[in-house]
């Protein structure tokens, strides 16, 4: 059978360089970094190298690049540590956040009786650029928590707009970047952002490994105690061989960022025009079917199927060897909506079946037409 995949917002094909690099690196320099031995200096030396390589392409020191398991942990990172030990006493985000920040914050307002403050959005799920300096202009010391790119609509934030607005009211500005690292230049010298979230395996590198950027003297403290490891920052023993095949991922990426987002985006134009032929009523959600508004790595579609077949769609693709996703893969198995199309769409719509197909360099023009032959045997069109 035909297998597809465009599910690559939940997580990307590790590139087969990035496994040979991780492959040699476990065979080879399987030392402790603590350690002071010839084996322990080797496995150091490529966690630093790895460090100077991230910080190269984000224009940052690479003391302010902190090791994570990922991005979950980073935006926990950043955010518990603001109002444990920074001072903050209000955060301001949006109700479309990854869950990674959602439910941080929520647990921080339980804790610490923390002021929660949500940005206003469009019908397309865009922030409202005059509502957050309103909501910038409190005398409570803030956090803004703000993603670059929606992991569900794709919708893009001027996060350089928003970091001159936290720097000129002296709020922190944490952004969850786990969609656009690897797939976007970021000049950090020139967006003001204070603290970033990434994951390796949205850029074809390994699960369970990311980093945060934590800019100099911010005074952040951590969030796992132990030893001294990532400057305090993280305690425990790094696992060397995927902190090897993070920058051998990102290295790629980048190194090969024009030529592929150019064909990505040739691939998501497409698919967007076959949808608008075949399908004459389908709707695009939030910002994901403008290509110069959104990203060029997905499109979520409100497909027009009856209420009564919408259930099933998910599963009938699966069939057909398609994997796509109804909503971020971190709620894929919950019963409810997507938390953010709850925000964007009406009721009816809801009852419709979203589904978020992503995509990376591995696709091709032919798996779109397959898909769309799929996709007819079960649309409502007249």
């Amino acid at each position: 059978m035909k297998t597809i995949y465009f599910d690559s917002a939940a997580t990307t094909q590790i590139r087969d360089e990035v496994i040979d690099r991780m492959t040699s690196v476990m065979r080879e320099s399987y030392g402790n970094a603590s350690s002071s031995h010839g084996f322990g200096r080797s496995a150091k030396a490529i966690v630093e190298n790895a460090r100077k390589t991230i910080a190269k392409y984000l224009n940052v020191s690479a003391s302010e690049i902190v090791f994570t398991s990922g991005g979950t942990e980073a935006d926990n990172l950043a955010i518990r540590s603001a109002i444990r030990d920074l001072g903050v006493k209000e955060i301001i985000t949006s109700r479309i956040e990854h869950h990674g920040v959602l439910h941080t914050v929520e647990q921080m307002e339980k804790e610490y009786s923390v002021s929660v403050r949500f940005v206003d959005l469009d019908e397309n799920g865009h922030i409202n650029y005059n509502h957050l300096l309103e909501l910038l202009g409190s005398k409570e010391k803030k956090l803004v928590s703000l993603m670059h790119v929606n992991n569900e609509i794709g919708n893009i934030l001027d996060i350089e707009r928003v970091g001159t607005m936290c720097k000129e009211n002296n709020a922190l500005f944490h952004s969850d970047t786990v969609q656009s690292v690897g797939h976007y230049t970021l000049d950090l010298q020139k967006v003001s952002v204070d603290f970033m979230a990434v994951s390796a395996h949205k850029f074809h590198g390994p699960k369970g490994v990311g980093f945060s950027f934590v800019r100099k003297n911010s005074g952040l403290k951590p969030l796992i105690f132990g030893g001294e490891q990532e400057r305090g920052y993280r305690a425990g023993t790094e696992a060397i061989h995927n902190i090897a095949g993070l920058e051998e991922a990102l290295k790629l990426a980048y190194d090969n960022l024009s030529k592929e987002s150019e064909y990505i985006l040739g691939i998501k134009a497409y698919f967007i025009n076959r949808l608008k032929v075949e399908f004459p009523t389908i709707k695009f959600n939030g910002a994901s079917g403008n290509l110069e508004e959104s990203t060029f790595t997905l499109i979520n579609v409100c497909l027009p199927i009856t209420p009564e077949k919408a259930p099933m769609v998910l599963f009938q693709l699966d069939l057909k060897g398609i994997a796509c996703s109804k909503g971020s893969a971190c709620q894929s198995g919950a019963i409810k909506g997507s938390h953010v199309l709850s925000q964007i769409l009406n009721d009816e719509d809801m009852r419709k079946p979203s589904l978020r197909f992503s995509f990376s360099s591995f696709n091709t023009l032919e798996e779109v037409d397959y898909v769309i032959e799929v996709l007819k045997e079960f649309v409502d069109e007249d």
